[in-house]
């Protein structure tokens, strides 16, 4: 009884011991999943972290590529926006029919408004200048160069050169920009000065050649009017049309002389000295105001006045005129080139401008040889004496 109840006893004990060995291994078998559970966690997790870290990486890489690209874009933009100070340095060929003292002084006008305007030869600004000494076949040759050299800009200076440069720009993009032309319509350049509707635009020097006619009637012996200048300018017929015109109304009779260059004018003006006339009217023709120095002569020589189309030829010796300063506006048309190279504009739809403010110049040395007596409303309306 004794010896069943001990076996009994140990046999429960086995068993108990039993269940916890097993509730032992089940525990470790609980750890052991728990560590390879947390250890593939951990891995997750790594790989996570890791492909955070990549995806940052990566999204830094295209920010900054596409920040990048970005200022590229503005840096290309900005270069080519016409901008003074964006670096580029600009060409713009300068074609001059001839050299004389008014269009001589439009050039330097020009150069200097660019330079005011933020554009400088030597720093942004190469510029060329061409003289075609009064030959319309060599501007023609000029402008042809400056088109195949791919100038950003041509400046025509009087309509001849005008002409020249527009033909020679007719299938390209370059602009031009003219002065000193005394009709662009009449010249073919536009088709108006409001709206131009071609590459060109530019200033006009059209003069008030019926107040300039007038000041014949202040200081001329009689009415007999000479006038000198080439047929083959285009602006100069147009000046001499409306002379004839003014010439009605002022009761003045106009004897005409015309030249095909420089070397004729002082013949032209002998011949008209020899038909009596009182004054000399000389329009803005680039032949004559060239050869003006020989009509200066005959003038003197005969007592006969000399009334000019534009004031550098009075400060270079005619009498008087009421016109425009050439300087003046070879500087009004440098604003216009500059909107033309900053881009803020297209010469299509800029308007041709005149001159604003016309000036009274007088001579009192040129009246002294010419035998003239000034009147006192001359002395106290003049702008500008010499």
């Amino acid at each position: 009884m004794k010896g069943r109840s001990s076996r009994r006893r140990l046999d429960a004990g086995e068993r108990s011991w039993g269940r916890r060995r097993e509730s032992i291994r089940g525990v470790r078998g609980v750890r052991r999943w728990s560590a390879e559970r947390r250890e593939s966690g951990l891995r997750i997790r790594v790989r996570r972290s890791s492909w955070s870290r990549l995806s940052g990486v990566r999204w830094r890489r295209g920010a900054a590529f596409a920040l990048a690209l970005l200022l590229a874009v503005l840096t290309l933009g900005g270069c080519g926006s016409g901008n003074p100070s964006s670096g580029k340095t600009y060409t713009v060929g300068v074609v001059q029919i001839v050299s004389h003292v008014a269009l001589d002084a439009a050039r330097q006008g020009f150069v200097d408004g660019l330079k005011e305007e933020g554009f400088e030869e030597g720093k942004n600004l190469n510029l060329i200048l061409r003289n075609a000494e009064g030959s319309q076949d060599t501007a023609r040759q000029i402008a042809d160069k400056f088109v195949s050299d791919r100038v950003d800009l041509i400046l025509a200076i009087a309509t001849p050169a005008a002409q020249a440069a527009a033909q020679a720009t007719k299938s390209s993009s370059i602009p031009v920009v003219i002065t000193a032309v005394t009709d662009p319509v009449a010249a073919g350049l536009v088709h108006s000065l409001e709206k131009p509707g071609t590459n060109v635009t530019g200033t006009t020097d059209m003069n008030p050649v019926e107040e300039q006619l007038a000041l014949v009637l202040d200081v001329a012996k009689g009415k007999r009017v000479g006038i000198l200048y080439n047929s083959g300018e285009v602006n100069s017929r147009v000046q001499v049309d409306i002379a004839k015109e003014a010439a009605k109304k002022l009761g003045l009779e106009l004897v005409e002389r015309t030249v095909t260059n420089t070397n004729e004018v002082q013949q032209a003006a002998e011949a008209l000295a020899a038909q009596g006339v009182d004054a000399f009217y000389i329009p803005t023709d680039n032949t004559v105001v060239a050869g003006l120095p020989n009509v200066l002569q005959v003038a003197e020589r005969h007592k006969i006045p000399v009334i000019a189309g534009e004031g550098d030829s009075v400060k270079n010796g005619a009498l008087a005129t009421y016109g425009i300063d050439y300087y003046s506006l070879g500087k009004q048309t440098a604003k216009m080139a500059a909107k033309i190279l900053r881009g803020e504009a297209k010469p299509q739809d800029m308007p041709v401008e005149r001159q604003k403010d016309l000036k009274f110049f007088l001579n009192l040395k040129a009246a002294e040889r010419m035998g003239v007596e000034v009147p006192d409303a001359w002395k106290k309306r003049a702008n500008e004496t010499y």
